[in-house]
């Protein structure tokens, strides 16, 4: 019987570890909640109509339709047997392994206030964006047909909570969808007053960045409209807004980025995790005291040869889930294993909206248009498949030439968005005298 090899996780880590296996003689089987692999990093472009679901996800099966020993299973995995080396699944599947790899990726971390999430969804899936995307689009409708200014006012408030790249884009985003992909379009309010505040603990925005690039990020929010609050801890979330110690911000839309935790598998194995959940593995990504099984991706506690933490971004888990592949595939045809994981830093990148970006490859800075152009070849360069490829750059050359926005649906719910408008509130004139002429 071939070496049978389990990969939890359909993400970045987990589709590359199962590709550097495609010519081992083994059998590789993919195990996920959901049946499509995700762009993580364009998710708040599904969240502020920018683009669709389908635009940034693929089925798992048709990726490895042409690999003839992977398959693919939609399930939910709910624990291990190690000792029987079976993966349990919600299914009542269990799924026997000879090695595993454990690639679940990383969630939401409220830094003990989980209470909050409700009141402030995160940004992991694409039913996160949606949910988003419907808040902010009710939002607009629903000041539409109130008269009460201070329902208005709160309606047309947005909060975005943690200043790294995500909540940068998010802010950047939600201030274009309003002042420009909406403006004209409702008759008794006017979009582009709307308020979109971003919120960070730390000093300044962008930890990860230099600081040029950072301050660069912050004067162009700023020059947008958006409000950067700094130094600025959140202290309660509610249904009805933010409080920030003595500060209260009454706001309809709260999204939640400010930090993750990795997913609770390391717990089934009693394995070493650091203060995020992350694994603590070997040098070649293999957990310690656990053989035949490795860790990649978000949920893998890393460093690169200076010692400092690898990032969770896609770059560093496709590198970690070919590495762990190609180990996987030395070992079961008896050749020698490649050597120690080695993380190559190939830039960090953000965008501020339109023509605006910051760009660090090193020693190479680059912001502005240019910066923003490479951040979207880029972005273009990693989505799996030609017809996604195409799809999205044509999208994105008809934003930017037409300010309009073609995922703008209302979908699922659509319960009243905090604050709630009155069933019984009188109707616009404007809306009243349409009505009557119709």
């Amino acid at each position: 019987m071939s070496h049978r090899i389990v990969i939890l996780g359909a993400g970045f880590g987990g589709l590359e570890c199962a590709r550097a296996l495609a010519r081992a003689p083994v059998e590789v089987t993919l195990v996920d909640r959901h049946n499509h692999h995700l762009f993580q990093p364009l998710l708040y472009q599904v969240a502020t109509a920018a683009l669709s679901p389908g635009d940034i996800a693929w089925p798992a099966r048709s990726v490895f339709r042409r690999q003839r020993n992977a398959t693919v299973l939609m399930a939910t995995a709910t624990g291990l047997d190690t000792g029987a080396r079976v993966l349990r699944t919600a299914e009542g599947l269990d799924i026997p392994y000879d090695t595993l790899v454990l690639a679940a990726g990383a969630t939401h971390s409220y830094f003990g206030r989980d209470d909050w999430a409700r009141f402030a969804p995160g940004l992991k899936t694409i039913e996160d964006a949606t949910a988003i995307r419907r808040r902010l689009l009710l939002a607009f409708e629903r000041a539409e047909v109130t008269t009460d200014a201070g329902a208005r006012a709160a309606l047309l408030t947005f909060v975005v909570i943690g200043g790294g790249p995500t909540g940068v884009e998010l802010a950047g985003a939600m201030v274009e969808l309003a002042r420009a992909a909406v403006a004209g379009e409702f008759r008794n309010f006017d979009p582009r007053a709307a308020r979109v505040v971003l919120i960070e603990a730390g000093p300044r925005l962008l930890p990860a960045f230099p600081e040029d690039l950072a301050a660069y990020a912050h004067r162009v929010l700023d020059r947008m409209g958006v409000e950067v609050l700094t130094a600025t801890r959140v202290t309660e979330v509610d249904a009805d807004g933010v409080t920030c110690g003595d500060m209260r911000i009454v706001a309809s839309t709260i999204v939640w980025a400010a930090g993750v935790r990795a997913s609770s598998v390391g717990t089934w194995i009693a394995a070493e995790c650091d203060r995020a959940g992350r694994i603590v593995v070997a040098p070649d990504l293999s957990v310690p005291g656990h053989p035949g099984i490795f860790a990649v991706g978000d949920g893998a506690a890393v460093t690169d040869a200076k010692g400092r933490p690898v990032p969770g971004n896609a770059p560093a888990a496709k590198q970690m889930g070919r590495h762990a592949g190609r180990v996987i595939a030395a070992r079961a045809a008896g050749r020698a294993e490649p050597g120690p994981f080695s993380y190559r830093h190939h830039g960090d990148l953000a965008t501020i909206g339109r023509r605006a970006a910051v760009v660090e490859l090193g020693r190479l800075r680059i912001t502005g248009p240019v910066g923003w152009l490479f951040w979207g070849v880029a972005h273009v360069y990693y989505l799996i498949g030609f017809r996604s490829r195409i799809v999205v750059s044509f999208e994105w050359i008809w934003s930017y030439l037409t300010f309009q926005r073609g995922a703008r649906l209302i979908t699922g719910a659509t319960a009243p968005v905090a604050p709630p408008v009155a069933e019984a509130a009188p109707i616009p004139a404007t809306l009243d005298r349409a009505r009557q002429q119709a």
